[in-house]
């Protein structure tokens, strides 16, 4: 039997988060199907789509911690991506069909030079080719079935972007940019600029928010642990918001927070915290201008 193809393990309320290098060729469902099972959790979700043709660093969520799952989605992202000049395809990518072939030959100052172009706050058009609903529907779902629906542009921005030729006609791009960038947009306004087309022929997600695929494991490696290994590759709940601060209570105040009740602290600043009884983490709470703290979201412990 393949390990794909074991019977699903047991489901139990296994909190934390993978860093998943997700394989090529499938989707992410899939990929969080795929670890959901060698984990054996009852609960999962993952914190923002990869394309299936795009590889890379995919944190999933488990349990507890899909409560905070949204602070990766909202983050700053980082991708490597190998473009083809010269040739545009219907879906900006290498799946494709090829639409249009120009010659394209560029010195590696003019490419760089037509990238840069596009660093800093862009307008971008979101593809047709993509998971963004339209009453309801993803838009993929209607290019599939020959529909172009209209779009708005929307505002995104490319805090870096580095280019690495490949020749007069390809170029290896390294982005960091803000949430809900299209990459294969950005290829394709390049290419654009250019005056030849482009496409994506390979895509690789490297960051995410405070995470990097240096820390990822891959998918194989997954399924081939034992139950226990497998679980112990979670990272714990509060790493998806380790960026806030700490913000520790004693037994009485923590007692009162984990039932719903505000708590009055002395000389604590407005905002955001992660919220501890010693060393156990009880969730995300929120301090206004009066020092008064209240849960925004708390974790179940036992």
């Amino acid at each position: 039997m393949k390990k794909t193809d074991r019977p699903p393990r047991r489901r139990d309320p296994v909190d934390g988060v993978l860093l998943l290098d997700k394989p090529q060729g499938i989707s992410s469902n899939a990929a969080l199907q795929r670890a959901r099972n060698a984990l054996g959790a009852a609960k999962a979700g993952h914190t923002g789509t990869l394309d299936p043709m795009a590889t890379g660093l995919l944190p999933l969520a488990f349990g507890e911690s899909t409560k905070f799952s949204q602070t990766l989605l909202d983050a700053d992202k980082g991708y490597e991506a190998t473009v083809q000049l010269g040739v545009t395809t219907t879906t900006g990518d290498a799946e494709g069909d090829v639409l249009d072939r120009k010659p394209a030959a560029f010195s590696a100052d003019e490419i760089r030079a037509a990238a840069l172009a596009f660093v800093g706050e862009v307008e971008q058009l979101p593809p047709m080719f993509s998971a963004l609903k339209h009453a309801g529907k993803p838009l993929y779902a209607y290019a599939r079935e020959g529909i172009d629906i209209e779009r708005k542009r929307r505002r995104v921005t490319i805090h870096s972007l580095d280019c690495e030729p490949i020749g007069p006609d390809g170029f290896v791009m390294r982005v960091r940019c803000s949430k809900g960038t299209y990459i294969r947009t950005l290829a394709e306004d390049i290419g654009s600029r250019l005056g030849c087309g482009a496409h994506l022929t390979a895509l690789r997600r490297t960051e995410i928010g405070p995470f990097a695929i240096e820390s990822a494991v891959a998918l194989d490696a997954v399924e081939a642990a034992t139950l226990d290994d497998a679980r112990a590759l979670l990272a714990p709940v509060d790493c998806l918001i380790g960026a806030l601060p700490v913000l520790n209570l004693d037994e009485m105040r923590s007692r009162q927070l984990c039932h719903g009740q505000t708590v009055a602290l002395d000389g604590v600043a407005a905002g955001s915290y992660r919220v501890y009884l010693a060393d156990r983490f009880l969730g995300l709470g929120r301090v206004d201008n009066a020092s008064v703290l209240s849960s925004q979201r708390l974790v179940v412990t036992n």
